[in-house]
């Protein structure tokens, strides 16, 4: 695993008056989008250009717990990194915190399975990317924390 991988990456967000919904926080589905855009960065700066064109993801399940709220004006970081990957399923963990106060808002757990962006078929991951930028899975009975049993190496 590299470091760039082992150090969670950050990007700044601010919550915008379209992000508030009609209680005056920011709205569930904001949360979900920050996480996607955070996804999204991370993959940029982990991955060549090579590896860009080569993978697109797709989510298999979001789980977001929700702690404190947002509202207008908060200043937010995005923090996240790769839990355990395999040939068809990376894990990855969000954390969405208020800058001002430190504070966690959120936190979600995300499943991103890769495909061929040409096919739009499922497209297994080699080793040596699974390596570069996740870490190692915790094997039981016969499966990888986090992943289905069809998606054990």
């Amino acid at each position: 695993m590299s470091q760039g991988a082992r150090t969670p990456h950050e990007l700044a967000t601010l919550a915008e008056a379209s992000d508030i919904d009609e209680l005056g926080h920011v709205n569930n589905l904001v949360y979900l989008r920050w996480v996607q855009d955070a996804a999204v960065s991370h993959w940029r700066t982990l991955a060549t250009a090579a590896e860009q064109a080569a993978v697109a993801w797709v989510v298999l399940r979001h789980e977001i717990d929700y702690v404190r709220a947002a509202v207008r004006g908060d200043r937010i970081t995005l923090r996240t990194w790769v839990g355990v990957a395999t040939k068809t399923t990376f894990e990855r963990h969000t954390e969405i915190v208020r800058r001002e106060d430190s504070q966690l808002l959120a936190r979600a757990r995300t499943l991103w399975c890769p495909v061929d962006p040409t096919t739009g078929r499922l497209k297994r991951i080699e080793a040596d990317l699974r390596e570069r930028v996740s870490v190692p899975g915790v094997e039981r009975a016969g499966q990888q924390r986090g992943a289905g049993a069809e998606d054990v190496d």
